[in-house]
């Protein structure tokens, strides 16, 4: 089975919320008062950004590199099936 690249890639809600806040954690003290407001600039434009590359899912990644991995191994089969027969001594 494999994933539409166009279904949309969830980032962890708690992962943006936790790095916005410690980007708003980092402001000097004088812009305490906007705090919050830079909280919520930082979390919008964090996912913005993230939403804009064009990103896997961990899942889709694990199925596309499983696929491959099976690719390989049948074509190294197919390889080897190949060798043998042109090396059969009934070869025309």
């Amino acid at each position: 089975m494999l994933i539409s690249r166009s279904t949309a890639l969830a980032f962890d809600p708690k992962s943006l919320e936790e790095l916005a806040r410690k980007l708003a954690d980092a402001v000097p003290p004088g812009f305490a008062a906007f705090r919050d407001d830079l909280e919520r600039n930082f979390h919008a434009v964090l996912q913005g950004g993230l939403a804009k590359l064009d990103l896997v899912t961990r899942q889709e990644f694990d199925i596309q590199a499983a696929v491959l991995r099976r690719s390989r191994e049948r074509l190294e089969e197919l390889e080897q099936r190949i060798a043998a027969l042109e090396k059969s001594p009934g070869k025309t």
